[in-house]
């Protein structure tokens, strides 16, 4: 493996010298528009000390050499450059990068997901990292590239619902699918029906789904007595998002959900959420 190589702290040598020189030609907002394109710039800049520039040092690397130093500026605390970045994800998500990923904690496993992107080889991985691991954050990245992919995994996330396994992440993710499907339709309406105490979410993923035959069963569950304020605000929007129309005026002054709303907005709760001016 070639050395390891701090660019960034190179760069930072010569914008410190380069703001020394032209100090006072400009304000803090023209430094901080012209830093971003110093930076650029300095990758095409030959370092005589390397040999090359900062792009060309990685682009001679091969996919295993990228990846084995994307892993040694970690271990060693060295900066990772965007020039060591943009180079990896050139390669359209080497399969050396997977083999990181899968082996990956911590920062260094939240870069290679994040170097990946959405790319189509790293989804089986998503979906494993969703499955074994326990940190949310990581879990809503990973699902988020998994729902702008949905169609892609579709088979998985089906089966993996059907085993109960992280059962609301698989039907977020379902409910991206674009390709209409009856049985990821039935299942996403069957979980707004049968979970009555998170109708708002169960509303959200039919609004994502965008299938209109949803619209009478939520046009019932809106027009509901028991019907909260914040369940009304997701049943509306939903219906709206698949073309339907709700105009009844409602009452939830007495709603503890539009109080709570009302009092940090600080607002006065006078009567409905949907106010009308008689003529």
């Amino acid at each position: 493996m070639k050395k390891l190589i701090d660019f960034d702290e190179l760069f930072d040598r010569k914008l410190a010298q380069y703001m020394e020189e032209h100090a006072g030609e400009y304000t803090e907002k023209q430094w901080e528009d012209l830093i971003p394109r110093l930076y650029r710039n300095f990758g095409d800049t030959l370092i005589k000390s390397v040999g090359t520039t900062p792009k060309g040092y990685y682009a001679e690397m091969t996919d295993e050499e990228l990846v084995d130093t994307l892993k040694a500026h970690h271990k060693e605390g060295v900066s990772v450059s965007d020039f060591l970045c943009r180079e990896l994800e050139s390669r359209g998500c080497p399969d050396a990068l997977l083999a990181l990923m899968q082996e990956a904690e911590g920062e260094l496993l939240t870069l290679t997901i994040n170097l990946a992107g959405s790319s189509k080889k790293a989804l089986p991985v998503y979906l494993d990292i969703l499955l074994k691991t326990e940190d949310e954050e990581l879990k809503d990245t990973v699902t988020e590239y998994l729902k702008g992919n949905a169609d892609a995994v579709k088979e998985r996330v089906l089966a993996l619902y059907r085993e109960g396994v992280e059962r609301e992440y698989m039907l977020e993710i379902l409910s991206r699918c674009k390709q209409k499907d009856d049985e990821v339709f039935e299942i996403l309406l069957n979980e707004f029906r049968t979970a009555p105490d998170d109708i708002p979410m169960h509303a959200s993923y039919l609004a994502s789904y965008g299938d209109e035959r949803a619209l009478p069963v939520l046009l019932d569950y809106i027009d509901r007595d028991e019907t909260n304020y914040l369940e009304y605000q997701e049943l509306k929007y939903a219906i709206e998002a698949l073309g339907g129309e709700y105009n009844k005026v409602r009452d939830f002054s007495a709603d503890p959900y539009f109080q709570e709303i009302a009092a940090q907005s600080q607002i006065m709760p006078d009567f409905t959420s949907d106010k009308k001016t008689d003529a």
